[in-house]
């Protein structure tokens, strides 16, 4: 398999900030139930910040072919990182 590109790197990345946006998107589960007129309870919302969290997490540990040494080079992990925070104490 070849390394990623430039490119595909960026496009990780951005994926990232989506993953962001859900996490940070409301305080709490009625806030999400207010501003998402979802019917979604509140374990499936949980859920959710959990599958984003964790996408999070296995992005920051994505390496180059050899296996130890990441893709990253100047990215700011610091939204990615409080968002990770953020995510587990609502689902924890």
């Amino acid at each position: 398999m070849e390394e990623k590109t430039a490119d595909e790197i960026a496009a990780i990345f951005s994926a990232a900030g989506d993953s962001v946006t859900v996490i940070n998107a409301d305080a709490n589960f009625a806030a999400y139930g207010t501003r998402s007129g979802s019917s979604d309870t509140e374990a499936e919302w949980k859920a959710m910040i959990q599958r984003n969290t964790e996408h999070l997490e296995i992005i920051k540990a994505y390496t180059k072919n050899d296996g130890t040494t990441s893709i990253w080079t100047s990215e700011s992990f610091t939204a990615i990182d409080a968002a990770i925070t953020t995510g587990k104490a609502i689902y924890s």
